[in-house]
């Protein structure tokens, strides 16, 4: 009967070994969870740092990012006034170019170099 009890005594100990395992898995789990919900934290609290920072500079460089926004879209109109000026300026200086060009035919042939090649055969 020792042999049926050392048996029994094994199981218990097997089952308590996985009960074991099983708490120390879940326990780990959760140590998981809260740490990665406190980086998430620590996160949120640096972004919101930065950005705070960089709202202070914007509105020290030059207020709000609306005027900054208008500031920038009144230079690109300006550039775009600009290129468009030259284009038309620069247009039939163009067509022009692009025309001569096209139309000018030369009508001379030119003189291919004539190459001496040893004759092999004859």
């Amino acid at each position: 009967m020792s042999n049926g009890a050392g048996i029994q005594e094994l199981m218990a100990a097997e089952t308590r070994a996985s009960q074991i395992v099983a708490e120390a898995r879940i326990a780990r789990g959760d140590r998981m969870k809260q740490a990665k919900a406190d980086a998430q934290e620590l996160i949120n609290s640096y972004r919101s740092e930065k950005q705070e920072e960089f709202n202070n500079t914007v509105l020290a460089a030059g207020g709000s990012g609306g005027s900054a926004s208008a500031k920038l879209q009144a230079e690109t109109n300006e550039t775009i006034s600009v290129m468009r000026g030259q284009f038309q300026r620069n247009q039939q200086k163009a067509i022009d170019v692009l025309l001569s060009k096209c139309c000018e035919v030369s009508l001379e042939v030119p003189t291919a170099p004539v190459r001496f090649t040893p004759k092999l055969y004859g």
